[in-house]
């Protein structure tokens, strides 16, 4: 299941923009009030008193009772529960808001300590055109809801953040709220304590890429230190090429994306595959983390190819069965392969292979489902194990014994294992596309606290910092 290497890459040097120190996160400024300026109340009432219910339905109201102007994109609200199971899924929905639904996000996380009352919390969040809050204002009525994935009954009378008897809105200091990254609001579980950004130890230096870049031959994208592959090779269909000009760059949702193209009409000789990886080979433990849109389906032609979209981190195979080999791999096959006949998505952690014959050491989780659309993908790696996270849910946790011995590159790439899923002659391709790239050097973030790093660098117009050293 794995991408195979392509040839130990040549080290260059990297352009250091250091626009940000690992450790001045907190310190970002706001676009409209400081932290240090900001006051927020917040009042809850539910929706749904019970003791269990179809769906939690925490509604809200956000105050600014500081004397300066907020920026609702800049405020975060997390509302803590306890999960019905180790492998129970949520989703997300705004019923109604006096701001629009459009501009309400709501994403799910995972405490890195669990309490008896809360081991996961929903976040809620604001884009930009839900504007900013006057001193003395508040956001109206956010009417919102959460069930689980199976919509299976949810038990909520022990979840930290619920009050069954307010049905009527009161200021409740059991949801936090966040402005800048600082709580201003609340008192969080125990088990929150570690997702302040400033909180983690480690050397914390840091890659971080909004991949906002013209072209596949934008001077800034080979100086910021990333290769567009162009050379010949495995993995994937024999003879297919591995195209640079397929990979693009355009707007989308407010933020600049990278898209990967792959295409075929049926041949070896006319299957284009795509790769992009940084040069160096420089990464090792901390955390990584991208937000990947995998696709289902062709954006034209045909259905059906086996077609595999990744995020991964490699280094080279020095010898067969080399112990020093490491890989960390997301994979999506939206139409099956390997043996499967339908989408699964992977996370492989690799101590090594043999190529020939075939022989593979490695540890894997996985999930048989659509993952269509976008999706927040981190990877930690500490000395003691890797853990991989999907859109804040805990996805995988591997064994020490697959843990990287050398630094290793960061890379994305699509390509088709193989032409047997559509043997039509007929032109397809299929899109991934990336968002963004982060790597903290020797620091185990949560997906919370990625997020809150995305979101610092971003409101502080910063689109790309390297501070990690080269090996």
């Amino acid at each position: 299941m794995s991408t195979r290497p392509t040839g130990r890459r040549t080290r260059a040097a990297l352009a250091l923009t250091a626009l940000l120190g690992g450790a001045a996160l907190a310190g970002l400024p706001a676009t409209t009030a400081a932290a240090a300026d900001g006051a927020l109340a917040v009042q809850y009432r539910t929706g749904s008193g019970g003791a269990t219910a179809d769906q939690s339905e925490p509604w809200f109201k956000v105050r600014n009772t500081g004397s300066a102007p907020v920026q609702l994109s800049q405020v975060k609200v997390r509302y803590y529960f306890k999960a019905d199971s180790p492998n129970a899924s949520y989703r997300f929905a705004c019923s109604w808001a006096v701001k629009g639904c459009a501009a309400i996000t709501g994403t799910f996380g995972t405490l890195a300590h669990p309490t008896a009352t809360a081991d996961r919390y929903l976040e809620i969040g604001f884009t930009a055109s839900a504007g900013s809050l006057a001193p003395g204002a508040d956001t109206g009525d956010l009417q919102l809801r959460f069930f689980r994935s199976d919509w299976q009954t949810l038990r909520q009378s022990d979840d930290y953040s619920f009050n069954g008897a307010q049905t009527s809105y009161a200021d409740w200091n059991k949801v936090t709220a966040r402005l800048a990254g600082a709580t201003v609001w609340g008192t969080a579980p125990e088990g929150d304590d570690p997702t302040d950004p400033t909180d983690p130890p480690g050397d914390g230096r840091t890659l971080f890429d909004d991949f906002d870049y013209s072209s596949h031959t934008d001077p800034a994208l080979s100086a910021h230190g990333w290769s567009v592959r162009s050379n010949s090779g495995g993995p994937g269909v024999p003879g297919a090429a591995w195209d640079p000009s397929k990979v693009t760059f355009s707007a989308s949702g407010g933020n600049s994306v990278m898209n990967l193209e792959t295409s075929t009409a049926g041949t070896g000789a006319s299957t284009v595959h795509t790769e992009v990886l940084t040069r160096s080979m420089k990464f090792r433990n901390g955390t990584y983390a991208a937000r990947v849109r995998f696709s289902d389906a062709p954006k034209y032609g045909p259905d059906g190819d086996r077609v595999v979209q990744t995020f991964f981190t490699i280094n080279d195979l020095k010898a067969p069965m080399a112990d020093d080999y490491a890989e960390y791999d997301f994979e999506y096959l939206p139409n099956g392969g390997w043996g499967e006949p339908a989408n699964i998505l992977y996370t492989t952690s690799w101590e090594t292979y043999n190529p020939d014959p075939w022989q593979a050491v490695n540890q894997h989780s996985e999930s048989r489902r659509s993952f269509a659309g976008w999706h927040d993908l981190v990877v930690t790696i500490d000395d003691s194990a890797i853990t991989y996270y999907v859109d804040g849910q805990h996805f995988g946790t591997h064994d020490a014994a697959y843990l990287p011995e050398r630094p290793m590159s960061i890379n994305f790439n699509q390509w088709l294992i193989d032409l047997g899923g559509q043997t039509s002659t007929t032109p397809r391709a299929y899109d991934q596309q990336v968002d963004y790239v982060l790597h903290v050097k020797d620091q185990v973030l949560t997906p919370a606290q990625v997020a809150a790093r995305i979101d610092a660098y971003r409101d502080a117009g910063t689109s790309f910092v390297d501070e990690v050293p080269a090996p």
